[in-house]
């Protein structure tokens, strides 16, 4: 273990000793925080991971910066300031999230560095900053995996078209697309149009970031190809979905604003057996409060290693892409009657060890 790590370590169990007892799950109270609570920052389950982010600071809504949640949880270093504070370059443009993950392991280690040398109060206050998705625009558009909790394929059987469906889980997973322009803000907005969909439906998953290019990868070295995790809530119009456009997936799984990301990308690389564990991750859907979804990701029927190899067969990965692994049982659609997103309604996805993304829908149109 080099010193800037060892030290950078020794920072984090220091000044996270509080966040490192179990997490309470609010499951059992069916109740969301209060708005003024800012209940994004779950209790880490890796006092050294980073936490990386895009923001827009209040001097500059229009200019997002890349940044770096400081281990005390409340503040937020701007890598570009940072650097320029600290006599440091930077392989990488810190207003781009794109270009710090292409840069791989070298740009982690410069930020690692930054945070080591960061003085107490450096940094913006995370409540004065406005949260901006990881990756605000993807390069190309959002990998997703369907089916990938057996309890899910379950509910939705006798709902989906059984000429078009399989009665079993398949033996491979399956794979569709989101458009890049539904990515949303962790606190953003999302769009509803009644003259587009009045099934706006709820799905919360863990996002796979991929930090290492690579096609045709081994099931046993697919972790190596990982930057990290975040949150992701695939929102879906499901009469778009399931009854226009022969079934197929893409244009109800695609409209804007349609997939919130964030709040961060947890890192994982590097980190070893330190690693967030993503085995192993309670994961809560609520929505006015009220939990819809609570599952664990140890539930997933395909593993993140199975999903990058299997992806990656004939298809190059690049860094940066996003990889949206499956929603739980919980469903809006599956539930007797069945229940849709409406205008005014909150929607919260939380995985435990990463954040909470809060999302309120929007008449438009």
């Amino acid at each position: 273990m080099n010193n800037t790590r060892r030290d950078f370590m020794k920072l984090g169990a220091v000044t996270l000793a509080g966040a490192l007892l179990p997490p309470v799950s609010r499951a059992s109270e069916n109740i969301a925080p209060p708005e003024s609570q800012s209940a994004i920052v779950s209790p880490p389950l890796a006092a050294a991971g980073l936490r990386l982010l895009t923001f827009a600071a209040p001097d500059h809504p229009g200019s997002p910066r890349v940044g770096v949640l400081q281990p005390s949880g409340d503040r937020i270093m701007d890598l570009g300031e940072a650097a320029q504070r600290q006599g440091k370059k930077l392989s990488f443009d810190p207003s781009q999230m794109l270009s710090l993950i292409a840069a791989g392991d070298s740009a982690l280690t410069e930020v690692r560095e930054l945070l080591v040398h960061a003085e107490a109060g450096d940094g913006l206050l995370l409540k004065d900053v406005k949260l901006l998705a990881p990756i605000p625009v993807p390069a190309r558009n959002v990998y997703a995996v369907g089916w990938n909790y057996v309890d899910h394929f379950k509910e939705g059987e006798g709902l989906r078209n059984a000429s078009t469906t399989p009665k079993e889980l398949p033996d491979h997973p399956v794979f569709f697309t989101k458009g890049s322009h539904t990515i949303n803000a962790p606190f953003g907005t999302i769009p509803y149009d009644p003259n587009v969909s009045t099934q706006i439906d709820w799905e919360g998953e863990l996002a796979i970031i991929i930090g290492k290019r690579g096609k045709n990868i081994p099931e046993v070295s697919a972790l190596d190809h990982v930057l990290g995790y975040a949150v992701i809530n695939d929102t879906t119009a499901r009469d778009i979905q399931q009854k226009k456009h022969g079934g197929q997936w893409f244009k109800g799984k695609s409209l804007d604003g349609h997939g919130p990301l964030g709040p961060w990308i947890v890192v994982t690389s590097g980190m070893g057996s330190e690693a967030l564990d993503f085995n192993n991750l309670p994961l809560f859907t609520r929505i006015n409060g009220v939990v819809k979804q609570e599952a664990n990701t140890k539930e997933m029927y395909f593993k993140v290693p199975r999903i990058v190899s299997e992806l990656s067969l004939g298809l190059t990965l690049e860094p940066g892409d996003i990889i949206a692994t499956g929603t739980p049982p919980g469903v809006g659609f599956a539930r007797k009657p069945p229940e849709w997103l409406k205008p005014g309604d909150v929607m919260e996805t939380e995985i435990v060890g990463i954040g909470t993304i809060r999302n309120t829908i929007v008449a438009v149109g």
